[in-house]
C-alpha cells in the first residue's frame, strides 16, 4: 500500500516505445553488478506511457538536452545519453545513473525526487528540454 501512495506522487512521464525496450533490456542486463539503478530505472519503465508517436516536445527522451533546477540552489544542464556515451565533464548523463534514471520522461515543469546513490534524498525541476 505504501508503494502505492509513493508512486501516486510520481509525475506522469511518457517514453517512446523504441527507447522503452532498448532502456528495459539495459536496466535488466544491468541488476546484478547496479541494482539500485537498474531497478529504479526499471520502476520508472513500468510506470511509463509508451508511446510510438506524438511525443510532447518537451519531455526528456535519450540524446534530450535537459535543463532543471537542482535543489541545491543550482541549475543545471545535461543530455541524457546511454552509457558508453557519458562524460560528466562535458555535461553527458548516462541513464544508468540515479540523476539519469529520474530525468527519463519527465517534461518541463514537472519536478521528481530521487536519490542519490549514498541514498541521499534530492529534487529537481525540469525547466527547458531539447531534442
Amino acid at each position: 500500500m505504501a508503494d502505492t501512495a509513493n508512486r501516486n506522487k510520481l509525475p506522469p512521464i511518457v517514453i517512446n516505445a523504441e527507447d522503452h525496450a532498448r532502456l528495459t533490456a539495459l536496466a535488466t542486463s544491468a541488476l546484478d553488478r547496479l541494482p539500485d539503478v537498474a531497478e529504479a530505472l526499471l520502476s520508472e519503465l513500468e510506470r511509463a506511457r509508451v508511446a510510438a508517436h506524438d511525443l510532447p516536445k518537451d519531455s526528456v527522451q535519450m540524446g534530450s538536452t535537459v535543463a532543471f533546477d537542482a535543489d541545491n540552489g543550482f541549475a543545471k544542464e545535461v543530455t541524457l545519453v546511454y552509457p558508453g556515451e557519458a562524460d560528466i565533464e562535458a555535461g553527458r548523463i548516462s541513464v544508468l545513473t540515479p540523476i539519469g534514471a529520474a530525468l527519463i520522461g519527465l517534461s518541463v515543469g514537472q519536478s521528481i525526487d530521487w536519490l542519490d546513490r549514498a541514498g541521499k534524498a534530492h529534487r529537481m525541476t525540469i525547466r527547458s528540454v531539447a531534442r
